[in-house]
């Protein structure tokens, strides 16, 4: 099963859509509103104008969608246009989010023998509506479909490729012991699916023979100025071999009063929850954790914290990668109040990259393989 925050996430988008859905089906008379059955024959005969949760089947191809919306076209009242909807509670709307939607009028455009050129995806809580020109993403909606047809119709074994998205899926602990067993490149999250190609046309297939490729190299004086780039060979061979390696000879030096933030927010809703602050004063350490439980109460949150950075001395925020650094700014934008500490940030994050290899499999602070 995935994490407590992908079922959170999947709960909220059900409860999300079932309301849309009952929104969208009251919104005519009951007797212009199907569901099940949505075959060829209730699209040509039946008078309707909406359909709601229902399956499309056609060929080897399987659509649940969540609404069509039939109308009449603009040009000639005896043709129909059929208008695929889908209800998303983010706030943004992604390309995979288009990608469904796509493959929805890809399906409807089958069964119904008329080409669908847009749909709509209704999102967010003000209920915004995107209208999408799916007829520039069929192309690609079938490529994918069939490159997944022919990925389940194969008898030859699966690649099994960790990434991102792992985690949310139900069958990642599955996968995550296959890969170990394997020992395959994809467990080192910073290496791009090119690279891993790349080193597979080398012969490299697993973490442990890329670990004996790494050769330390003295960089030459005309490079000196130039950042060092990433090595996975070392990152490898400080796995394997169980010890943190360093490159160069660079040091961190923190001069003014640390102050070390966390900040937690929902991405997709534009929203930050959670600010968690750590600073030590006068021999002992003092924490805050600020909460917002709606959104009414981020500005709140914000100023609370502006406020605490002005009683310390010469502060500077230490954090750990760029989400807390988009914080930061869309914080200023968003709400006006600053502080000097807010000026030169220092990412710990980018201080380590390419520096430092520590023997874990990914440089985020969930280190699991």
């Amino acid at each position: 099963m995935g994490n407590a925050y992908a079922a959170w996430i999947q709960r909220q988008n059900e409860s999300y859509r079932d309301a849309q859905i009952k929104a969208f089906a009251n919104q005519i008379s009951p007797r212009e509103c199907i569901a099940d059955p949505f075959d060829a024959r209730t699209v040509k005969t039946g008078k309707w104008r909406r359909a709601v949760n229902g399956i499309i089947r056609i060929k080897n191809l399987e659509s649940k969608f969540h609404g069509v919306e039939k109308c009449s076209s603009d040009k000639d009242r005896q043709l129909f246009q059929f208008i695929p909807v889908r209800f998303l509670s983010f706030k943004k709307t992604t390309k995979n989010d288009k990608m469904l939607l796509a493959f929805d009028a890809l399906v409807l455009s089958e069964i119904t023998g008329h080409q669908v050129s847009y749909g709509k995806i209704v999102h967010g809580d003000d209920h915004a509506t995107l209208k999408v020109k799916v007829a520039d993403l069929l192309n690609e909606a079938l490529k994918m479909t069939n490159k997944i047809v022919a990925l389940l119709s194969g008898d030859g074994p699966q690649e099994y490729i960790l990434n991102r998205h792992c985690i949310e899926c139900e069958f990642h602990l599955r996968c995550r012991q296959i890969a170990i067993e394997k020992d395959d490149l994809s467990r080192l999250s910073g290496m791009s699916e090119k690279e891993r190609k790349e080193f597979n046309s080398k012969g490299i297939f697993t973490v442990t023979h890329l670990s004996y490729t790494f050769r330390p190299r003295r960089k030459p004086k005309r490079f000196a100025g130039k950042s060092e780039r990433y090595h996975h060979s070392l990152k490898a061979l400080a796995i394997r071999e169980g010890k943190v390696h360093v490159v160069g000879a660079g040091e961190l030096k923190i001069t003014r009063t640390p102050v070390y933030i966390d900040v937690e927010g929902l991405p997709d809703r534009d929203f930050y929850y959670l600010i968690g602050l750590r600073f030590g004063t006068c021999g002992s350490v003092v924490q805050h954790y600020l909460w917002a439980d709606t959104q009414l109460y981020e500005q709140k949150i914000w100023h609370q914290f502006i406020d605490i950075l002005s009683a310390i001395r010469d502060p500077v925020l230490v954090h750990y990668g760029s989400f807390e650094a988009n914080f930061f700014r869309r914080m200023q934008e968003r709400y006006g109040a600053t502080s000097q500490a807010l000026t030169n940030p220092i990412n710990l994050l980018s201080f380590i990259f390419a520096r430092i290899y520590f023997p874990t499999y990914s440089n985020g602070l969930t280190t699991r393989s």
